[in-house]
């Protein structure tokens, strides 16, 4: 397995030791080509594997032991079936004479398989040394394929303690790629041609798409993005929208498209004011899961295959149809696309004051490379996931099932990735929290401190739940209850871990503040005391809706 996976281009896996683990570990401490990261709970190193491969590009593996290990991954798991991580979950399982038995056995968990499987693309088990090589690489494959998931893999621990001779060809499989139908490919191109105000809508599918967008975007074509599908087009493009998907001047800029192929999304329900935000039509779809037709919107026509593959084809098509003439881009549109841009993100700005100068100096210190890795907080959802402009497809992790403190795990599995980099100099991670996220994750900071993950930690501290405090006001008659935390002294709670901390409570010190956080090395808390500050001017209570 540790060979294995190392062929896999694994180069970190995540997870807790444990007695129904110890010969995976083992192994990968002997061979010494996979770094193994000792997380302090479970979730917390899915979590972290879940960034990892977002960031890398690659495989996600964590690893744990059985029953009430490998449940503790469980919303951990959630997250990344919602965000189609390609992630491998391998688990320990209980000696095969006791098996499936519910003797009481320790590590024991009623029907493993069927929860693995609920949370997962698809679940295995290796049931004996012998099939061990070709079992892996099935499930590997089937992580790695579009659409891409987490997979689950059990393997009983005599089953890990069995001896076998080392396989002379340990190489994964080629990956499937879904090879969209030409006939089908001729009559969208056909269909496109006759648009002269097109916009794309990319979904984090088509993360891989990058090079056959910009064809499609040479020919004047628009962008806008799911908050997952961001920075595949760079969000200072004049022809892109960024994640100003349901802001009102980006609506009424939908009204005068005339066409709209959405690739890789599945239209979330937070981000279309649930299935009722008025897309343009007619509406086109790709995407490599043929049950995507149809769902949450009606489409004229459905194109099923891989997004690069499909993207790349639909591009010939239209570039042989401009070339004869038979595809011209109204002129008035990219300026129109502009000003819906421009506006949208005036509307935003206004409502985050007196946090202005937070996100332009964060812009700055990140640069042309950022790494922007967010928690679910009333500051993501103000701003964190649209205003920072990010420039390239694993530039951004979110938690997009909306799992609060997923997303400093996130940050150590993204800092991670960064660390392993052989190309290029590592980026610091910007990551976003709120207090009452980074509470969910206090053993985990300590895993930070180990492993010298590069992650400014920017710590919105309201001291409790500001978006409950703020669904109660608008919807519970201003009976605030359950959403006041008792908060630690973090800058106590820093010391104590070796940690670095600096604190802001006036919003002129930020430049100052930021770049002081920004030159030192290793993890570190940037707290904002957000009741010295003061609130958003724009209250946020929950994901918008539409009632009509």
């Amino acid at each position: 397995m540790a060979r294995f996976l190392s062929q896999c281009g694994v180069q970190a896996a995540f997870g807790v030791i444990s007695i129904h683990n110890m010969p995976i570990l083992d192994a990968f401490h002997r061979l010494g080509q996979v770094r193994f990261v000792p997380a302090r709970g479970e979730q917390g190193a899915t979590g972290m594997a879940d960034a990892y491969a977002r960031v890398s590009g690659g495989l996600g593996v964590v690893i744990t032991s059985t029953g009430t290990a490998a449940g503790n991954t469980c919303g951990a798991m959630v997250e990344a079936q919602t965000a189609g991580t390609p992630l491998l979950h391998i688990t320990g399982q209980v000696e095969l004479p006791y098996l499936d038995r519910n003797l009481a056995y320790i590590h024991e968990a009623r029907d493993q398989m069927s929860m693995m499987k609920s949370l997962c693309k698809s679940a295995w088990r290796i049931w004996d040394a012998q099939s061990a090589l070709g079992v892996l690489r099935a499930a590997v494959r089937d992580a790695m394929s579009a659409p891409a998931g987490p997979v689950g893999l059990e393997i009983p621990i005599d089953v890990q303690e069995m001896l076998v001779d080392l396989p002379d060809d340990l190489s994964p499989l080629p990956l499937l790629g879904a090879q969209p139908d030409a006939a089908a490919l001729d009559a969208l191109a056909a269909a496109l041609a006759r648009s002269r105000r097109p916009l794309l809508w990319l979904g984090g599918g088509a993360r891989g798409a990058g090079a056959a967008v910009q064809r499609l975007v040479a020919l004047g074509i628009g962008v806008v993005s799911s908050t997952q599908g961001r920075g595949i087009l760079r969000e200072d493009h004049p022809l892109s929208l960024g994640a100003f998907n349901i802001h009102a001047p980006v609506e009424a800029f939908y009204a005068s498209c005339d066409a709209m192929l959405v690739v890789g999304s599945k239209l979330r329900s937070n981000e279309t004011f649930k299935y009722r935000l008025r897309l343009p039509q007619p509406l086109y779809r790709i995407d490599a899961d043929p049950a995507q037709e149809g769902r949450n919107y009606a489409s004229r026509q459905f194109v099923c295959g891989d997004a690069a593959l499909t993207l790349h084809g639909l591009a010939e098509r239209l570039e042989q149809r401009r070339a004869a003439g038979g595809f011209v881009i109204d002129p008035a549109f990219a300026a129109d696309l502009r000003q819906a841009h421009d506006a949208a993100v005036a509307l935003v700005r206004k409502g985050l004051a007196p946090y202005a100068p937070l996100v332009d100096n964060l812009q700055q210190i990140a640069g042309s490379r950022p790494l922007w890795v967010r928690d679910v907080t009333v500051s993501n959802s103000t701003w964190g996931n649209r205003l920072l402009q990010l420039f390239g497809p694993r530039d951004g992790v979110h938690a997009l099932g909306g799992g609060i403190g997923q997303g400093f795990q996130m940050g150590i599995g993204a800092a991670i990735a960064e660390q392993l980099r052989p190309d290029a100099k590592p980026r610091k991670v910007l990551c976003l929290s709120g207090d009452g996220g980074l509470m969910v994750n206090v053993g985990e900071l300590a895993t930070a401190v180990q492993e010298q993950a590069d992650l400014l930690i920017v710590l919105m501290n309201d001291r409790g739940y500001g978006v409950i405090r703020n669904i109660q006001d608008a919807q519970y008659g201003g009976r605030r209850v359950y959403a006041d935390l008792h908060t630690p002294d973090f800058a106590q709670l820093a010391g104590a871990l070796g940690l670095g901390y600096l604190r802001l409570d006036r919003i002129e010190d930020v430049g100052a503040r930021l770049a002081e956080a920004a030159a030192q090395r290793g993890p570190l808390i940037l707290e904002v005391d957000m009741n010295a500050i003061g609130p958003y001017q724009t209250v946020f209570a929950g994901p918008p809706v539409r009632k009509s």
